[in-house]
């Protein structure tokens, strides 16, 4: 049983996949002093209320904090008894290499990312990733990684406002019912959704543009389906992409190693 381990800046993701769909997934906070012991009784408590019982024996990581990835290869071998491949380190192999700047490092939600939609898009692809920032991956016609935009996340603009105007309170992202507000709060929330619905879609035709061809654009991460009710701005929101690309990458790696 494979144990798909997705660690971003804000949340952790656990899933559980036996070779033909997830069967269980939890979340939970980033932190990188968490151990090993403490991630194995979290996990296996959940794994416990679900009655989910299962042998782990093979896991795959992909962390964009480099500081947990320690304490998350202490749970692979001290519960699980495994080695666990983690993307972006040279003995994962990707099912093609990406084409970037030499010596660029690349973030490896983006390489599982660009794995994942290949696989169930085929290519020329753009991927919107609203995560802690919003990315937008470009994948090729052969599911190469070609490069892409880091835009700041929706959540870190809201609080980058509050922090810097006094008077401005937290908000909830959420789809406002006009465009012009009538009050503090409907103001910021129009400007956060309507101004990333505007960002997304202009990012997105400046690189169906620079590319000159037709290139679908999937969503995905934790708001891809609010800023879908915005405007006909996806051609598909995948809530499991990332989760997906895992599988594919820990496919490729059993079958060539």
């Amino acid at each position: 049983m494979l144990l798909c381990i997705d660690c971003g800046n804000t949340n952790t993701v656990f899933s559980v996949w036996d070779g033909s769909q997830f069967l269980g997934t939890w979340r939970t906070s980033t932190e990188w002093q968490r151990t090993a012991d403490q991630y194995y009784v979290w996990l296996s408590t959940l794994m416990r209320h679900n009655n989910l019982d299962v042998m782990i024996d093979e896991v795959i990581i992909s962390s964009t904090v480099p500081r947990v990835v320690f304490n998350l290869r202490v749970l692979c071998d001290r519960y699980y008894g495994t080695r666990p491949f983690v993307v972006g380190r040279p003995d994962c192999l990707l099912p093609v290499a990406p084409r970037v700047d030499a010596g660029t490092a690349i973030g490896p939600d983006r390489l599982v990312n660009s794995a994942g939609a290949y696989d169930r898009h085929g290519g020329n692809l753009v991927v919107v990733d609203f995560g802690t920032a919003t990315t937008f991956d470009v994948v090729d016609d052969d599911g190469a990684y070609v490069g892409g935009v880091i835009a700041p996340g929706v959540n870190l603009s809201l609080e980058a406002l509050h922090q810097a105007a006094a008077a401005l309170p937290h908000v909830d992202v959420t789809k406002p019912q006009q465009v012009i507000g009538t009050n503090t709060v409907a103001c910021m929330q129009s400007g956060i959704f309507w101004g990333y619905v505007g960002l997304v879609r202009g990012i997105c035709e400046r690189i169906r543009a620079e590319r000159d061809r037709p290139m679908r654009i999937i969503g995905t991460g934790g708001l891809a389906s609010l800023f879908a009710q915005g405007d006909v701005l996806f051609d598909k929101v995948e809530d499991d992409l990332t989760m997906h690309g895992l599988t594919i990458i820990h496919r490729y790696n059993k079958d060539n190693t």
